[in-house]
């Protein structure tokens, strides 16, 4: 079973809920209470000088075994629906602003990058994190995208912004990346250890972990319909990660209708497992993004065949007949 919305019944949880746009988003109150103590724990880094190192490694485990994937994945579905109601519209920055650069996301960027380019592009050639030019299979065309991805998104998007007339976007993006690194700047100065281990060393991970899942999400494509999202995406069915993180795992519902509330897709895929079927979609069961991702760089296809869903109404195929057809969703997709 993944994700479900939760119940709503102590005293405390419907004052909160008075808080929020959907009483379903209420797991996400609790997640900013965790995530701001793990925030603080960043904080007192700066004030800590004997056994540094130590403390260091004790927060790295904690701030990544605790609430690190559930934080990426709030501020996902805080991005597509907006939290709190309009006359609390002063919190919907907290997340982005003053929690996000502790969890490698520079303030503004994910909304800009995901929701200002990613789903209008479709993962189509303008789409800045596109992968389709790449054998999306072997580890030296991931590298490249990585690289590409982190060296020069933050240029790249703003520019992508400013030619597509959304100047408001290019200059949120450019705002908020400058004040992440000017934040950088003024307390290397006061703790450069600190500011290693809290701010930049996130970044860097977390860009590494959020583009080889964007790899996994969209490395099945059918080059001959790459703007379908039955044929561009992959969806990742029982998971412990849906369970942890909002059923971020059916990313094929999430491009065919990006506004559905993450309790929705499970029962949305139960539903129409038959238009799946009919559009030959790929889905695994038991693998998340990260273990497909590992899996393709090590060119475990037999590994994917055998947690891949033979769906109603696709066609019947042998497991090696699964290996081959996995295979031609993994060759690079030509621009028209």
């Amino acid at each position: 079973m993944d994700h479900a919305a939760p119940s709503v019944a102590r005293p405390w949880d419907r004052f909160l809920t008075g808080l929020i746009n959907d009483p379903r988003d209420l797991p996400f109150l609790y997640l900013m209470a965790q995530c701001s103590l793990v925030a603080a724990m960043g904080v007192g880094l700066f004030f800590v000088d004997a056994y540094f190192w130590w403390f260091a490694i004790a927060y790295w485990i904690v701030w990544a075994m605790t609430v690190l994937d559930r934080f990426i994945l709030m501020l996902h579905c805080t991005s597509h629906r907006i939290l709190f109601k309009k006359r609390f519209k002063p919190l919907n920055r907290v997340i982005p602003w003053i929690l996000s650069p502790f969890f490698g996301e520079t303030p503004e960027t994910y909304f800009t990058h995901h929701m200002g380019m990613h789903h209008p592009e479709n993962n189509l050639h303008s789409d800045l994190s596109t992968t389709l030019p790449y054998q999306r299979d072997r580890l030296s065309h991931w590298l490249h995208y990585f690289g590409k991805f982190f060296l020069f998104t933050a240029f790249d998007l703003s520019r992508y912004h400013f030619n597509k007339g959304n100047s408001k976007l290019a200059v949120r993006t450019i705002v908020g990346e400058a004040a992440f690194w000017a934040l950088v700047v003024l307390l290397a100065v006061i703790d450069w250890r600190a500011t290693l281990v809290v701010f930049v060393l996130p970044l860097v991970l977390v860009r590494f972990l959020m583009m080889a899942g964007n790899w996994a999400q969209h490395a099945f494509i059918d080059g001959a319909d790459p703007a379908n999202p039955y044929r561009n995406s992959i969806t990742c069915i029982n998971t412990r990660y849906n369970r942890r993180c909002f059923n971020d795992g059916y990313h094929i519902h999430h491009h065919v209708n990006a506004r559905c509330h993450w309790s929705e897709y499970p029962g949305e895929f139960e539903a129409n497992k038959e238009t799946y079927g009919r559009q030959d979609a790929v889905v695994f069961d038991g693998l998340d993004f990260f273990e497909v991702w590992i899996l393709l760089m090590l060119r475990r296809h037999r590994t994917l065949a055998r947690r891949f869903v033979q769906l109603p109404h696709a066609p019947a195929r042998s497991e090696d007949e699964i290996i081959a057809f996995l295979k031609s969703r993994l060759v690079p997709v030509p621009a028209a």
